[in-house]
């Protein structure tokens, strides 16, 4: 299993609402959340992000193509209201020679855009209101004030997983990975508070840039209806903050739109040169390719020389991860140092393909934000942002209810095809919530074939938990 971007000691984050409807013609107020880092931080850390999404993601080099979504976020980006405009922000645009339906925009400016989104677009208004929503996590500066909610940390030791979390799946993990704090999961995705903010002020920018607010609420449903098996990332990654149709549309009915653009040629134009371009890869494929390039740690197979495993040892050894939980493995299993989870795996048992780390044998564990104070629908939304990273992962049929360090939780066991060897694993799912309402979970992963040896070890690891709030 791909490890994930997971934290290793996070405390509860509770996030205000700064919507408020208000007097201005109706229109609701959208004010950005407190922040503790400065403007030129955040064009600092979306411009090392870049580079390194730059170097994991194909870029389109196509002139006609970059400069036509040029266009539309130079006229965006204008219609940014001036208390949000940021004179250090440095906005640029990229598309992404993918085929998901997918968008991202990195803090201080970069953003990038899927090909697969401008294809299935029907109007220019759709592809401009998926920018629209990403400039507007941007303009509220949503990405350092999520790290702003991680006040034990310094801004090195959350910021790629926040960021890692803004991209999201496979090169967002990849990013993720350059922290020595593992926030993936704390940071998964924006909250369904900032996303609210993001469709409201993403509307009001639409309309005074010329484009109908009414097409983002209409992209969203093409994303749903367009993509494909597993779900569309970008809504995986941009939870629903609930009726987002609607409210989305009311909102529009209060906006005055003017000065629209009428060039739908030029839309029509662009379409038709991306299909008569050959067939964008998947993300996935995309980024497994390029890491097959670098071969040094890897085997004759593309994947990573993985030795055989020790079996568990009989003696066990305890530690203690921060102020949160402790935790019992077997001796001969080591927690592996300056990644983004805290995993238990023997030797031969875990290694790096490209620059994500993997492991067969062994169990991870950490804590989860959790907005929806339900155990259940936590659970799910955990798995879902796991598959992320592990598209063979199984959906869960069900789960037993269990106890957890003396509470209530989940279990459930999901098969996947392992990255590392290609064969077929188990993967042994643990939650519950703690006091603070967020999701601790811990996973147990070994190979099918050898799964009924290490159960009992994954239950017995699950019994020694002891939370300490």
């Amino acid at each position: 299993m791909k490890r994930t971007s997971r934290a290793k000691a996070i405390g509860a984050y509770t996030i205000a609402a700064w919507l408020s409807a208000a007097a201005l013609a109706g229109q609701t107020v959208v004010s950005a959340p407190p922040n503790k880092y400065t403007p030129q931080q955040d064009v600092q850390l979306g411009r090392e992000a870049a580079q390194q999404v730059s170097q994991q993601l194909p870029l389109l080099r196509d002139d006609a193509v970059t400069s036509y979504v040029q266009n539309i976020g130079d006229r965006l980006v204008a219609a940014i209201p001036g208390e949000l405009q940021h004179p250090e922000f440095q906005y640029t645009f990229h598309v992404v020679n993918v085929r998901e339906i997918n968008a991202f925009a990195l803090p201080g400016g970069p953003m990038f855009i899927n090909r697969g989104m401008i294809e299935k677009a029907h109007n220019e208004g759709e592809i401009a209101g998926v920018m629209a929503h990403e400039l507007s996590h941007v303009a509220l500066r949503h990405g350092t004030a999520q790290a702003t909610q991680a006040t034990k940390y310094e801004i090195g030791e959350v910021i790629g997983s926040v960021v890692g979390a803004i991209i999201g799946g496979r090169v967002g993990n990849v990013v993720a990975q350059g922290t020595q704090f593992g926030l993936g999961t704390a940071f998964l995705r924006f909250s369904r508070e900032y996303e609210r903010q993001a469709d409201i002020l993403g509307t009001h920018v639409m309309a005074d840039a010329g484009y109908d607010p009414r097409d983002m609420a209409s992209v969203f449903r093409t994303i749903e209806k367009e993509s494909g098996p597993g779900g569309p990332q970008w809504l995986s990654d941009h939870p629903n903050p609930g009726n987002r149709y609607d409210y989305i549309n009311r909102e529009a009915q209060l906006l005055r739109v003017s000065n629209r653009p009428h060039d739908t040629a030029q839309f029509q134009s662009v379409q038709a040169r991306l299909r008569s371009m050959s067939p964008a890869p998947t993300t996935e494929q995309a980024t497994r390719n390029g890491a097959g390039r670098n071969t040094s740690t890897r085997g004759t197979s593309g994947r990573p020389a993985l030795g055989r495993p020790e079996l568990p040892s009989s003696r066990w050894a305890t530690f203690d991860e921060g102020s949160l939980f402790r935790i019992s493995v077997p001796s001969n299993w080591r927690e592996l140092p300056g990644n983004n989870a805290v995993t238990f795996a023997p030797e031969g048992a875990y290694g790096s393909m490209g620059q994500e780390s993997v492991f067969t044998h062994g169990v991870e564990a950490g804590v989860a934000r959790n907005e929806t104070h339900d155990l259940r629908t936590a659970t799910d939304e955990l798995i879902s942002s796991l598959s992320q990273s592990n598209p063979r992962l199984s959906r869960p049929s069900g789960y037993d209810r269990v106890s957890l360090g003396r509470s209530s939780s989940l279990r459930t066991v999901l098969s996947n095809v392992s990255d590392a060897t290609g064969e077929e694993e188990r993967v042994e799912v643990y939650t519950t919530l703690l006091r603070d309402g967020s999701l601790f979970y811990l996973f147990g992963v070994a190979p099918r074939g050898e799964f009924n040896d290490y159960e009992p070890i994954f239950r017995r690891v699950a019994s020694s938990i002891q939370f300490a709030r």
